[in-house]
């Protein structure tokens, strides 16, 4: 009989540390090269500043976790636990994922980290430092009653929309009331909260054999600031490419939103008229997808197209415009060719080139409490819509090629 000698599992583990820390090794070397060139900043505490003009990164906080640098997920963090609720993992991994969903509203509330109260006190100021406190008239500041974190200041109209009736908000907007709540979170030190489920229908761009499959969604935005209305979009997602986006169908108007007032919660049949809740309204956008993905296309017409979204800089412009301009062409058309390798080259795969070249190509500068986290900000400003005039121009813009 012939007898195996066991490995030894001290001696693995030890190779397999060496390994380890050899690898994160290489990877310090290589941030220090990048530090030394200028194109990253060591902020301290293992967050780099992205400081490359030429990177899409530019200007972005990267954090080093585990030996890899990672964007910042930019989610609330002020108790101590991630906010978000979601039904799938995301890129970061963190939050509480319920495989499947939910239909609990309370459930979702404390995963989310967002079952908190905001009520208004009044603003107390001194004219100077030995004088007594005064209240400033017809001036509030929402107070968070978990963590006594000041949000923001508001008016006297101001009425504070509980993250709870923004839930019940969205859900009075369909009709069955088992939909299950696919997000759910905060930013900005619960500044700004999320919350978002998925419509029953799903979309299906079936033409020349695309099979491309849109899962429509509805989010509501609710903001503690004052910084923004109670708001409500409905965002065509595509599981493909991980993105969320929205899509005009003509002019038709995929977003609602309502001032914090007393009325906002009477106004439920209004958003839905709005935001057209109806089968009619997915199969008005999933024809005019159709025949995009219908018409061909040749690079010429793509980049008349890209003319059309982005005036060409005259000759006499200055070499750094003109680069721009360069560059920004020669990325949609790269963009272009990936989405063409499997929709072929449609109009469609250039609406989708464009969708994503807005939604994470451009450039972003983060204020405020987003200031060096352009991950999170870019997410938000996908959300807010912040690039729909340009999606919108551009499908208006595509659709004129179908009538060819």
């Amino acid at each position: 009989m012939t007898t195996l000698a066991l490995p030894d599992v001290n001696q693995k583990f030890a190779a397999e540390r060496i390994a380890q820390i050899n690898r994160a090794a290489d990877k310090q070397a290589g941030i220090d090269a990048q530090v030394a060139a200028g194109k990253l900043r060591n902020l301290g505490n293992g967050r780099y500043l992205v400081t490359d003009p030429d990177s899409w990164d530019n200007g972005e906080v990267l954090t080093m976790s585990q030996g890899e640098l990672l964007p910042e997920h930019g989610l609330d963090e002020t108790t101590g636990q991630v906010a978000l609720y979601t039904t799938t993992p995301a890129w970061h991994q963190l939050g509480n994922v319920i495989p499947g969903g939910t239909t609990d509203i309370d459930q979702v509330l404390t995963l989310g980290g967002i079952n908190f109260n905001v009520s208004r006190r009044p603003v107390l100021y001194q004219a100077n430092p030995t004088d007594q406190l005064r209240i400033l008239p017809d001036q509030f500041v929402n107070i968070r009653e978990d963590t006594n974190a000041g949000l923001g200041v508001v008016g006297a109209r101001y009425e504070v929309l509980q993250n709870r009736q923004g839930f019940e908000f969205l859900q009075d907007l369909v009709d069955d009331y088992a939909v299950t709540w696919e997000s759910a979170g905060a930013l900005r030190e619960g500044r700004k909260v999320f919350i978002s489920m998925r419509l029953p229908q799903t979309v299906t761009i079936d033409a020349e054999g695309v099979n491309d499959e849109v899962v429509p969604f509805i989010v509501a935005l609710n903001s503690h600031d004052g910084s923004s209305l109670f708001q409500v979009v409905v965002t065509p997602w595509r599981p493909v490419c991980g993105n969320t986006e929205r899509f005009a169908v003509r002019d038709a108007v995929t977003r609602w939103g309502v001032r914090h007032t007393r009325n906002a919660r009477d106004r439920i049949e209004e958003a839905r008229r709005t935001l057209r809740l109806s089968v009619d309204y997915f199969d008005h956008f999933a024809a005019e997808e159709e025949a995009l993905a219908r018409t061909e296309i040749a690079i010429k017409e793509f980049h008349e197209v890209i003319g059309d979204l982005w005036t060409s800089p005259d000759e006499d412009a200055p070499v750094r415009t003109r680069n721009k301009h360069a560059k920004r062409l020669d990325l949609l058309t790269d963009l272009f060719d990936t989405n063409a390798a499997r929709l072929g080259r449609t109009a469609y795969a250039a609406e989708r080139a464009i969708t994503e070249f807005a939604d994470w190509k451009t450039t972003i500068r983060p204020t405020g409490s987003l200031r060096g986290n352009n991950l999170a900000a870019r997410a938000t400003a996908m959300v807010e819509g912040s690039a729909d005039e340009l999606k919108s121009k551009a499908h208006r813009r595509l659709l004129t090629l179908t009538h060819r």
